[in-house]
C-alpha cells in the first residue's frame, strides 16, 4: 500500500469536484433556477452526494493503475487520459454553471465522454476493476449528456 499515492488519487478528483462545485455554485442560487428544466431533471441536492461517489470510485480506479509503476506499459497512458478526462469534466463546470453555456457544454461533454470511455478501456486493459469503478462515471455523464442537451434544447431561445 502506497499511502501516499492512495491519498493524492482521492484527493485529486475530489478538489477537482470542489473546484467545480465553486463554479456551480453561485449560479445555482441565481441563474440555474431561472431556466427551463424537464421535467425528469433530478432536485438539486442529488448531485453532490452522486458526484462525491463518483469522484471517489474514480480515485480509487486511479491508486489502482498508478501504483503498477510507469514502467508498467500502459500506465502512462492511461493517467494521461485520466487527467484528460478530469481536466474536462471541470471545464463542462466552466461552460454550463461558469458561462451559463449550455450550448457550448452540450459539445464539451461531448468529449468528455469520449475521454472518459477511452480512460476506462486504457485502465481496463490494465485493471478490471479499475473499469467497472469509471462504468458509473461514464452512465452518469451519458445522463448528464441528456440532460444537458433537453436544458440547451428547452433554453434555445432564452
Amino acid at each position: 500500500m502506497n499511502w501516499v499515492k492512495l491519498v493524492i488519487s482521492l484527493v485529486g478528483p475530489l478538489a477537482i469536484g470542489w473546484l467545480g462545485g465553486k463554479v456551480t455554485s453561485t449560479s445555482l442560487r441565481s441563474w440555474y433556477p431561472t431556466i427551463r428544466k424537464p421535467s425528469w431533471n433530478p432536485p438539486n441536492w442529488v448531485f453532490p452526494p452522486v458526484w462525491t461517489l463518483l469522484f471517489l470510485a474514480m480515485g480509487v480506479a486511479l491508486y489502482r493503475v498508478w501504483v503498477m509503476g510507469l514502467d508498467t506499459p500502459g500506465v502512462a497512458l492511461a493517467l494521461t487520459l485520466f487527467g484528460v478526462q478530469l481536466a474536462l469534466n471541470l471545464i463542462w463546470s466552466f461552460l454550463f454553471f461558469g458561462l451559463r453555456s449550455p450550448g457550448l457544454a452540450l459539445a464539451e461533454i461531448g468529449f468528455l465522454w469520449v475521454a472518459v470511455a477511452w480512460t476506462m478501456v486504457a485502465m481496463g486493459r490494465l485493471d478490471t476493476l479499475s473499469f467497472w469503478l469509471l462504468a458509473p462515471y461514464l452512465a452518469w455523464v451519458s445522463f448528464a449528456a441528456i440532460l444537458n442537451g433537453a436544458v440547451w434544447r428547452l433554453n434555445r431561445s432564452t
